[in-house]
């Protein structure tokens, strides 16, 4: 009888270590958390426009990714003043954010959104930024990048 336990016990090991060495990777990246709370987010504020559109008084910047690529070369925000990053990721399947670098896409981090998988629209909440140009990132596609102007 004990070696009949034993015998089970050996089997189910054997089937959840089989079971968990081919399960697939799938997308399960956790960005690391962000400086500033965020939620969930949309679309993307065309290049040259004046100035955001503003929803429950905080202005809304809009910027989507769709083929791998943001849609939005340049979007613009208002300086000294909290905004919003209205994200839509219009890539089925495929996972999105957008983070916030100081200069270009290879300078300080500020903010990181979190990543999810489109097609889904998320909101993220940015704290004030001074005034200038900083890059925007998708942090899995570091090669979808874009400029926030802050002004």
């Amino acid at each position: 009888m004990r070696h009949a336990r034993h015998l089970s016990v050996a089997i189910l090991s054997v089937v959840l270590v089989a079971a968990c060495t081919q399960a697939s990777a799938g997308w399960t990246y956790v960005p690391a958390p962000s400086k500033t709370p965020a939620t969930a987010a949309g679309s993307g504020e065309p290049s040259g426009s004046p100035a955001p559109s503003a929803s429950g008084g905080l202005a809304v910047v809009h910027i989507s990714a769709s083929g791998i690529k943001y849609e939005q070369s340049t979007v613009t925000a208002p300086v000294d003043t909290p905004f919003q990053i209205q994200f839509e990721n219009k890539d089925a399947g495929t996972p999105h954010n957008v983070a916030i670098h100081t200069g270009d896409a290879n300078g300080p981090e500020i903010y990181k959104g979190t990543v999810f998988n489109g097609v889904e629209t998320r909101v993220y909440d940015i704290a004030a930024l001074d005034a200038g140009a900083y890059a925007f990132v998708c942090t899995v596609h570091p090669t979808m990048i874009g400029t926030l102007n802050v002004q």
